[in-house]
């Protein structure tokens, strides 16, 4: 996609590939190896986005899990689930809600550039605990805050 008429435009995203830090470069770099192995076209400019962060941690937090639970039962996961940390490319240590499971994620907003990438603008200085529930929605006040 051309990014150019989108340039100075802002974004809202938990992750952005051109954030600087150690776990995001081993990212991009693991990434962009599977990608060469894998013999994608361009393979070697591939970019790396917020879903796929987001399941990159999904996948170690669950690993995490099972390894806490000495299981893969989902009724010993998901308790295992809760309160599990991880060193997320995004640079920050994020943690799943020991209550509801929602992941603690920071916030970032990032303006357009050119060549498709993100400076950052503004960050959140740590973690946010997510919402579970839309607060404009009618009934959402009567839902629980933990997993059903």
């Amino acid at each position: 996609m051309d990014a150019k008429p989108l340039v100075g435009h802002l974004a809202a995203w938990n992750y952005f590939m051109s954030l600087k830090n150690p776990q995001n470069e081993a990212f991009i770099k693991m990434y962009r190896d599977w990608a060469v192995k894998a013999k994608l076209p361009n393979a070697d400019k591939v970019v790396t986005n917020d879903p796929m962060e987001a399941t990159f941690i999904g996948i170690h937090m669950w690993k995490q899990a099972v390894e806490k639970a000495k299981s893969v039962e989902v009724d010993k996961v998901i308790p295992a689930v809760a309160g599990q940390t991880f060193d997320a490319p995004c640079g920050f240590k994020v943690k799943m809600d020991e209550k509801n499971h929602h992941l603690w994620k920071p916030v970032f907003i990032g303006e357009i550039r050119a060549d498709g990438q993100f400076n950052v603008v503004w960050r959140t200085k740590e973690t946010i605990r997510a919402q579970p529930w839309s607060p404009f929605i009618p009934g959402n006040e009567k839902k629980p805050d933990f997993p059903a």
